[in-house]
């Protein structure tokens, strides 16, 4: 029996450091994954934390992830596009023109809000089947159809809007409470965390099982079960945190379900394989007979719908749609975060959680700048310097990839 044990023993042991040799030998080859974009996120809260001691304070970091959320949902769908190694110029002109058609139903035509929300969405998925459509007919860039849409859209908005550039949004309106005042009790937020982690290790041990089955190689059973529990420990250590003052916002929330949901999308469904087939090689993918131009439209029609969410829930965290929502740098912050976040601009890799990464980097950015007085030029400049050094780092990672291919 002892013997037996030790062999069990020394499988597991081997098995473990196959593991460990493995994610070293992925590291050298330039596979950093989101290690760089996580470490970056920990220098700049120590670094801001002691320029100024209020910015991982409770209250500043519950209005960090609800600054975030509308940002985020619009990076989702930035993410999408570019796993096709396309680009969309428009998000933020989309998000602007559906903050406006949500203005224009709820306050002038004075519709119920959910139809508004809607009637912006439905805008935002036309738009992407439009932008899907040229491209595919015609052969049109995307980043000149994009461009175009950016200029026309936002036109649109303009003209929606009227003389006076603005449409105030109550308080009291359900969509501006969501977004400002809907918090979820610390029970509740408990619950998700543990519900969606058991989901996670459950889906990441199926995945194994399947692989498995078809006899490809595996990582060792303790992994994903050593992931849940570290995720489950920070979430459940942040929530906690964020609940000494009005707690984890429903707004925030919302983001990440859809995160989770894209992921799921993007790595579960014959959909998410043809995605990441044809951003790494139209081509071989159109050769192996999967659908690229519907791949292509699809991954339009999400961006746009996600940006006119994203829209939506900045006009209601604003409690206003103007001029100025979904101005230029809501459409570049979108697309840097996307980037910053880990998802290649050639296409092909990256995931839905880049989102969540590259957006909490440019709203630590943003908040710990307003925190110190800094005026927002620097901002910018900091925001652009961060996403020079994402491209770099994810035109190295190709490079070294391409070579250890080779070799």
């Amino acid at each position: 029996m002892s013997l037996g044990h030790q062999q069990v023993d020394d499988g597991t042991a081997d098995s473990l450091r196959d593991a460990f040799t493995g994610l070293v030998a992925r590291l050298r080859s330039g596979d950093l994954g989101s290690l760089p974009v996580v470490a970056g996120l920990v220098v700049l809260a120590v670094l801001f934390q002691l320029l100024n001691p209020r910015f991982l304070a409770p209250g500043n970091l519950v209005n960090l992830t609800l600054q975030a959320a509308p940002l985020g949902v619009i990076a989702l769908g930035t993410v999408v596009v570019l796993l096709v190694a396309q680009i969309d110029l428009s998000v933020g002109s989309v998000s602007g023109l559906a903050s406006a058609i949500v203005g224009v139903c709820a306050m002038r035509l004075e519709w119920p809000m959910t139809v508004g929300v809607l009637v912006a969405i439905a805008a935002g998925v036309v738009i992407g089947a439009f932008y899907g459509f040229l491209l595919n007919r015609f052969g049109v860039p995307s980043f000149i159809i994009t461009l175009a849409g950016l200029l026309a859209f936002l036109g649109v908005q303009l003209a929606l809007l009227g003389a006076d550039g603005s449409i105030n949004i109550p308080f009291s309106n359900p969509l501006v409470q969501f977004a400002n005042a809907w918090f979820l009790p610390p029970w509740a937020a408990y619950v998700l965390v543990g519900v969606g982690m058991a989901l996670m290790l459950g889906s990441d041990l199926a995945h194994r099982r399947r692989r498995i089955l078809a006899q490809l190689p595996v990582s060792h059973p303790s992994l994903p079960i050593a992931k849940a529990v570290a995720l489950t420990v920070a979430l459940c250590v942040a929530v906690w945190y964020l609940s000494i003052d009005r707690g984890t916002g429903a707004m925030p929330v919302l983001f990440v379900l859809l995160v989770v949901v894209m992921s799921g999308m993007l790595h579960r469904t014959r959909w998410g394989r043809s995605v990441f087939a044809v951003g790494g090689n139209v081509d071989a993918a159109r050769r192996a007979g999967i659908p690229v131009g519907r791949t292509l439209v699809t991954a339009f029609m999400l961006c746009s719908a996600l940006a006119a969410l994203g829209g939506v829930l900045a006009a209601a965290r604003l409690g206003s749609a103007t001029t100025s929502s979904g101005a230029a740098d809501t459409n570049l912050n979108a697309i840097a975060a996307a980037i910053i976040g880990g998802t290649s601009l050639f296409g092909g890799r990256g995931s839905a959680w880049a989102a969540v990464l590259g957006v909490l980097v440019i709203s630590v950015i943003s908040s710990g700048l307003t925190l110190l007085n800094l005026d927002s030029s620097v901002r910018y400049v900091i925001t652009g310097a961060v996403l020079v050094l994402a491209v770099i780092a994810d035109s190295v990672s190709r490079r070294s990839r391409l070579s250890h291919g080779r070799g």
